[in-house]
């Protein structure tokens, strides 16, 4: 039965000549109990439909009906749990839940209240933190307090507006796992929306693709029986092939075709270039161990004295080489590329990058950071330029340019080259970052998580921009991350980092898949759901804060 419906409904801002559209025709049904996903990424318009449902937002053609009623504002029947946490900040995690019943059932007893509060903080897990205020919460409590909040409204159905976005991997996964059980227990009915394809597919009874345009596109049943425990599903068959599908038509309809390179590179070098004495003196060597990290530890005082944030971190990189470091938050992923840029002193041991040490920040490492860090006054040609001067000295103003021009092509940026950073989105900006680093012809580039802002559908096409620019450059490169498919699509060797303080590298995953790779193509190949299993176990292994006990090192890895 079915308990909310669109019939052609369109939604537009603005009027006339100046109107956007952001949904167009949408016809959809969604029925009592099901667990409905709507699969949609940034610009598609899944955030105006949410609104749409919860009566934040009126159809400018066409009927949103509950229950076949119309649906003219917010109501206490439709729990909306949003992206941004919204709390307040004066009250105690009781206090936030209290208030929705103090809004929706004003009739009921003060007992009958604090009742019906303990229930859904104890349901969220929360009864620990009963007295503290949002800002004593991490991310995911938060949401936590969130999710209580909706719940104690008695709500017939849940709206989730991308809930978990802004949480960690882990904390993602384990509220996912949470909202799936608060489902299982009550049978309300759930829309969510988000941009992960492997949350839908573990939550989804059904999940719907919105596509860029605004219109509904491909639907996707889910018959995977439930409980769907995440380590089993990458070894399910149905899982595979749905994910395959799913992402695949994600990409067929989101990714446009890649821009073509028209300019040619200069060839002009760089100041940090290696003179050819030293170069020719190292030959051989440098190659096998081009960056070398031996016993580095940091250690960062405290009022309770030191605290060793890594510890006796040995790894050997070849020229070419591209790693994939990952680890759950607080492990010292940043920390170890922080100190290979240069950007934060070694407390012990050393890091030499081309048979020297590193010793303060240089434009032969360049480093993309997750927030692009542009001047917004300066147009993406200008920001990208920055340090080219300095870096090609010896080389013309054209010749400087036409580095320029020639990396920001590459990141699929020829038509915008001068449109201001301010105007841009984050995406856009990322693009600009990648190339400015590129543009320096660093010996080593590091990456750190630098599509971790970014939806879906854009960390994908990044990740491919970066794979086809690294393939043409085969600098030596480090990329920070959290995401399991990104490290494998990624690297030559996945470095997986035990938890802090006092991490260290755990295990050392070396991936023999043929590139270029491409998403779709690593999804098709036999051996990807092997390697994928194996990093996944590495951090299943050390999930919660866990410190397994200590394994000898590898030896690939062990110092010398």
């Amino acid at each position: 039965m079915s308990i909310l419906e669109f019939q052609n409904v369109s939604k537009s801002f603005g009027e006339g000549t100046h109107a956007t559209h952001v949904l167009k025709d949408i016809n959809l049904s969604v029925e009592e109990g099901e667990f409905l996903v709507i699969l949609g990424f940034s610009g598609t318009g899944k955030t105006t439909l949410i609104n749409l449902m919860a009566g934040l937002e009126k159809p400018s053609k066409g009927r949103v009906t509950f229950k076949g009623f119309d649906i003219e504002g917010p109501g206490p029947e439709r729990g909306v749990i949003f992206q941004n946490y919204s709390l307040m900040p004066w009250l105690t995690v009781e206090g936030n839940v209290r208030l929705a019943l103090d809004a929706v059932f004003p009739e009921m007893t003060k007992s009958e209240k604090a009742k019906k509060t303990a229930h859904y903080i104890k349901m969220v897990g929360l009864s620990h933190a009963t007295h503290r205020r949002p800002a004593e919460l991490s991310g995911g409590m938060r949401q936590r307090v969130n999710v209580a909040r909706a719940l104690a409204m008695s709500p017939e159905m849940l709206l989730l507006d991308e809930p978990l976005s802004a949480l960690d991997a882990l904390t993602r996964a384990n509220l996912a796992d949470e909202i799936e059980a608060i489902w299982e227990q009550d049978k309300k009915t759930c829309v969510l929306i988000t941009n992960d394809v492997d949350e839908a597919i573990t939550l989804a009874d059904r999940i719907i693709a919105l596509n860029p345009d605004g219109t509904l596109g491909a639907e996707f049943r889910v018959s995977i029986p439930r409980p769907r425990e995440r380590s089993e599903m990458n070894h399910h068959e149905g899982f595979k092939k749905l994910r395959a599908e799913v992402t695949g038509y994600l990409m067929d309809v989101g990714i446009k075709g890649k821009v073509e390179g028209s300019r040619i590179l200069p060839n002009v070098t760089p100041i940090h270039a290696v003179p050819a004495a030293v170069q020719q003196a190292q030959e051989g060597l440098i190659d096998e161990r081009f960056l070398d990290f031996s016993q580095l530890h940091k250690i960062y005082p405290t009022p309770k004295g030191p605290l060793t944030v890594v510890e006796d971190f040995n790894l050997k990189i070849n020229r070419g080489e591209f790693i994939s470091l990952i680890g759950h938050s607080g492990c010292g992923k940043s920390t170890v590329l922080t100190m290979a840029a240069g950007l934060n002193g070694i407390s012990k041991g050393a890091i030499k990058l081309d048979g020297r040490h590193v010793e303060g920040a240089d434009p032969e490492r360049a480093v993309v950071f997750q927030s692009p860090n542009l001047f917004p006054w300066l147009t993406a040609r200008e920001n990208c330029a920055i340090g080219v001067d300095k870096v090609y000295p010896k080389a013309s103003q054209a010749e400087r340019q036409d580095v320029v021009e020639y990396y920001l092509e590459r990141v699929g940026l020829a038509d915008a080259m001068d449109r201001g950073a301010a105007d841009m989105s984050n995406g856009m900006k990322q693009r600009v970052g990648i190339a400015r680093a590129f543009a320096l012809s660093p010996k080593l580039l590091l990456l750190d998580e630098p599509f971790g802002m970014l939806d879906s559908l854009t960390r994908w096409e990044l990740q491919e921009v970066l794979m086809e620019v690294w393939s043409r450059t085969k600098v030596t490169a480090i990329c920070v991350t959290h995401d399991v498919d990104e490290a494998i699509l990624l690297a030559d060797r996945v470095v997986m980092m035990t938890n802090g303080p006092q991490a260290t590298i755990g295990k050392i995953t070396d991936v023999n898949l043929p590139r270029p790779r491409t998403r779709k193509a690593l999804l098709e190949h036999p051996d990807y759901y092997a390697y994928r299993q194996e990093v996944l176990d590495f951090l299943e292994e050390y999930e919660h804060g866990a410190k397994p006990k200590a394994k000898p090192a590898p030896k690939a890895i062990a110092a010398e």
